[in-house]
């Protein structure tokens, strides 16, 4: 009970099980949880159990993608109707695909926003996950910040979930402040990456909240597969860059606020600055990862500023049972001002993210499977993309054997255009495409970044594009002809002939 510090609040204390019956059928839910830190984990899986019993069918908006099994177990029993803005698990991605489940794919900066726009997704319950609650009866988050704020302020009602997995030494590590509504809204006053502009907590009418709920569950751990030789190339070839950008005079050893999307790929990218020449660094992201704290370590990270807090259990144990060392080296943030463009800009943040295709133009796709199978979401990366000093995108040449390349003629799917991409980097090498026309971005791409398996097959279909002439060249009728060669054949291999 100590973790309660607002007397009014301790005669709503509640199982999990009856707060959950506070839940309508196509009830909309704003939940706390940004890449399976500070989620609901007790009353949304609670949730996810009615339905397999009544006719109960939710619309669930969070953050970004949920911990352990809740997003899954949403969906196989039947209880979203819709989610949004962002998602990265495998049973969702089918009810996804399969459509069984609505699926709103978000720039995550601009999730608030649409909120204060528009009362279509006005929230009956927010579902909040908090470390402590203060003497005003306001909410001190855990592990991340997300849109919870925005969810609060909002909602008709509020859930929290209060974990003392989590040492209440948290408090203070947040920085949380409500936008107002566009246009004419303020300007956002971070200049530097440990900016503090906002409360340390999330501001609440006391009067919304409807149960508290006690757990003891631990965030879902990060799973990071080790560096392999693709990543540490990879690595290799964005550190020896930013390395010509500093004796270029383009950049100081300290570089700009880097920011990093997750995953195995963009760990390892960050990992590889401990060893490397730059020293000073900041970091202005989204997520905080197990790279993150080993740069901290490392002496080679001064300050990290995100929305979460998303590690592995070895590290979740160092960092989280040692707090005090990292508390004034970090600040979490709500998720619009985290990604905020104005920001994004200002600071000058050099932003690393990762594909699942790219094609000879430098348009990325990083969100659908062929073209039309959602994978997980676009993320932060365009917010990144669009507005940051530096635009890095990363992703293996070719991968299931060599029956796939990651570069290819069109990609099936845009995420990002060629005009927000300024570096595209494979473990083959990388191609810095600024102030490149298309032709001469292409011929850059094939020669750096084409696994040398299918160089010439790209440079055959570059070449028979060019003769057609045209701004960028493409051959219509053979620009998806690589994903269509796997579709049939299983390999995106096309035999060339031999008097080619």
């Amino acid at each position: 009970m100590q973790r309660i510090k607002y007397p009014d609040y301790l005669d709503k204390i509640q199982t999990a099980e009856k707060a959950a019956l506070l839940i309508k059928n196509r009830h909309v839910l704003g939940v706390s949880g940004f890449t399976k830190a500070g989620d609901s984990k007790t009353v949304l899986p609670q949730v996810a159990k009615r339905a397999l019993h009544e006719e109960l069918k939710v619309t669930v908006l969070s953050g970004a993608s949920l911990g352990y099994d809740t997003d899954a177990d949403l969906a196989k029993n039947g209880a979203l109707y819709k989610r949004l803005p962002f998602q990265a698990d495998p049973t969702l991605r089918k009810s996804i695909n399969s459509h069984e489940v609505l699926y709103v794919d978000q720039h995550l900066g601009q999730t608030a926003d649409m909120l204060q726009k528009i009362d279509k997704f006005k929230i009956d319950i927010a579902i909040i996950e908090a470390v402590s609650i203060t003497e005003d009866g306001y909410i001190v988050p855990t592990t991340s910040v997300g849109n919870s704020p925005i969810f609060a302020e909002n909602a008709d009602q509020i859930i929290i979930e209060i974990n003392t997995t989590f040492p209440e030494s948290l408090a203070g590590i947040h920085d949380v402040k409500i936008l107002n509504k566009q246009p004419n809204r303020e300007v956002i006053p971070i200049t530097e990456s440990d900016t503090r502009i906002g409360d340390s907590y999330i501001k609440i009418d006391p009067n919304k909240v409807a149960a508290i709920v006690y757990t003891e569950v631990p965030d879902s751990p990060a799973v990071i597969a080790d560096p392999d030789e693709k990543t540490k190339a990879i690595s290799g070839h964005i550190l020896t860059f930013l390395e010509n950008e500093v004796e270029e005079g383009r950049l100081t050893e300290s570089l700009l606020p880097l920011q990093a999307g997750i995953g195995k790929t963009a760990n390892a990218i960050l990992s590889g600055f401990t060893n490397s020449k730059f020293k000073n660094l900041t970091m202005y992201s989204e997520v905080l990862q197990d790279s993150t704290f080993e740069l901290i370590d490392s002496g080679k990270l001064l300050f990290a500023s995100a929305s979460s807090i998303t590690v592995t259990e070895a590290c979740s144990n160092k960092v989280f049972n040692n707090f005090e060392q990292y508390k004034d080296k970090l600040l979490l943030r709500p998720q619009n001002i985290s990604n905020a463009a104005e920001v994004i800009s200002r600071l000058g943040i050099i932003g690393i993210n990762t594909a699942i295709e790219v094609d000879i133009y430098g348009n990325v796709n990083s969100t659908h499977i062929g073209g039309t199978k959602m994978m997980n979401g676009i993320g932060g990366s365009g917010d990144f993309a669009r507005n940051g000093y530096l635009s890095i995108f990363a992703c293996p040449s070719i991968s299931k054997e060599g029956r796939i390349s990651h570069v290819v003629p069109m990609v099936s799917h845009t995420d990002h255009t060629e005009h927000d991409v300024d570096i595209l980097v494979t473990e083959q090498g990388l191609a810095d495409l600024r102030g490149l026309a298309p032709v001469e971005r292409a011929r850059l791409i094939i020669e750096n970044c084409v696994h040398p398996e299918y160089k010439d097959q790209m440079l055959d279909y570059f070449e028979e594009a060019y003769n057609i002439v045209g701004q960028t060249p493409h051959i219509l009728e053979k620009a998806f002809s690589w994903h269509t060669q796997l579709k049939t054949k299983g390999t995106m291999k096309i035999e060339i002939p031999v008097n080619h």
